[in-house]
């Protein structure tokens, strides 16, 4: 067991490997005026920025703001691991979407990828991108549910393949004895997720978006033309799109009761040499287990091992965050046990109880999407892009999403975090088990 410490943030970027080798820094202005445009989106990660370049890409004005930096959040400091999917066995909500909407879901899911693939070629953003994925088996229990999981892939019509390999195939992607096989695919990837951003908002500036940072909203007034009210300026808009996912705070108690901030922390090692590099991951793949608690790993496009994991539900890191991340690296890989740790950090991620994304409206102009629950790389691309066609008229994909309900955690603010870390504790047992 360790102890826990608050994660320490400022308002620049969190003091990760992606900070240090971001292709651009950001230095979009401060809202100081009052402004009008037909959407204004609240929130610079993923979500954010990828309405408002579907927006733009659209012909619309649009206007982002964001508190801090470009990416600041958790799309500046997760894994890096592009993830296919939309939420957890969509076949719970049939009552409310019907085989219909459970098939468009299961398509989404498989579309999502294809949006950042074409993103990058689209816009030329350097970002490191790189296919080739690999979920890993723990226990035979875990070989049994990627056979199942392989043959599904295949019956939804997913194009990509994905391949059953044993203890020995999976050598040649990942070669550690911890593991008894996996289930590797090249539908997914990872990539450089702070660079991938920032070159996504400036696809959206070049586009006429208008972005703003260091704008933290402290308001928003309902209505026919809303406002949205920063520190020093404010926006009206037609349309409103709130994509501050774990960071927003209580500006919507009622969506902020409805996502949890759980932490998790990456750390990434000083460059290993070839050799070590194409020892532990021949296949360059990146890699996860299916635990709750998971582990998270890949190498970055310097030779780096990004490690990450320790997720958990007090929105606290680890004291001793580089021992202990260390150790479980080394436990996995034994050859990095002398490679130094040359960065450390953690962040929030947005959960949500059912484990599926909260989509949805809280008025008819004002739209909300949240709570990726640490599968958000892909599916903030593909939720973005149906907020985008709903405000146009394009499809009903994201009415598809807003059918399914979404319970606030229990408690209340004093009493979730508790419970929620019982339940944590609970799903680690069963995973030593």
């Amino acid at each position: 067991m360790f102890g826990l410490r608050a994660i320490k943030d400022t308002a620049e970027h969190a003091a990760s490997y992606y900070a240090a080798t971001v292709k651009q820094t950001t230095g979009y202005p401060m809202l100081t005026e009052r402004l009008s445009c037909d959407v204004v989106v609240v929130g610079g990660g993923f979500s954010g920025v990828n309405t408002a370049v579907e927006l733009s890409e659209r012909g619309l004005e649009v206007v982002l703001l964001e508190a801090n930096r470009i990416g600041w959040g958790a799309s500046g400091r997760n894994g890096g691991q592009i993830i296919g999917g939309i939420g957890h066995t969509p076949e719970r909500f049939k009552k409310s979407i019907g085989e219909s909407g459970i098939s468009a879901i299961y398509q989404m899911g498989v579309e999502a990828r294809d949006i950042i693939k074409e993103r990058v070629a689209t816009y030329g953003i350097d970002c490191d991108l790189k296919w080739g994925y690999c979920d890993v088996a723990l226990k035979p229990k875990h070989m049994k549910q990627f056979a199942e999981w392989r043959d599904w892939e295949k019956a939804i019509g997913n194009p990509h393949p994905y391949t059953l390999l044993d203890a020995q195939e999976l050598k040649s992607v990942v070669n550690s004895e911890r593991y008894l096989g996996g289930l590797y695919n090249t539908a997914n990837g990872h990539i450089h997720p702070l660079n991938l951003c920032i070159g996504e908002a400036k696809a959206a500036s070049h586009l006429g978006a208008k972005i703003f940072e260091q704008s933290r909203v402290i308001k928003l007034v309902q209505g026919d033309q809303p406002i949205v009210q920063t520190e020093h300026g404010c926006v009206q808009a037609k349309q409103v799109v709130l994509a501050g996912n774990a960071y927003m705070g209580d500006l919507v108690p009622k969506l902020s009761a409805r996502v949890l901030p759980s932490a998790s922390s990456v750390i990434a090692t000083e460059p290993l040499s070839a050799d070590i590099a194409s020892a532990i991951l021949p296949g360059d793949a990146a890699v996860c287990d299916p635990r709750t608690a998971l582990d998270y790993f890949r190498l970055s496009a310097d030779r780096r091992l990004l490690f990450g994991g320790l997720s958990n539900y007090t929105g606290m890191e680890p004291k001793n965050l580089i021992p202990v991340m260390k150790k479980k690296m080394t436990q996995i890989f034994p050859e990095t046990a002398d490679a130094g740790i040359d960065f450390a950090w953690s962040g929030w991620i947005g959960i949500g109880i059912n484990r599926m994304p909260q989509i949805g409206r809280l008025a008819n102009n004002i739209r909300y999407l949240q709570a990726y629950s640490g599968h958000g790389v892909a599916p903030t691309h593909m939720m973005a892009k149906i907020t985008a066609e709903s405000i146009t008229g394009e499809s009903n994909r994201f009415e598809t999403m807003a059918k399914i309900s979404h319970m606030a955690f229990p408690g209340g603010r004093l009493l979730r975090r508790p419970a929620l870390a019982i339940g944590m504790a609970y799903y680690k047992a069963l995973d030593l088990l």
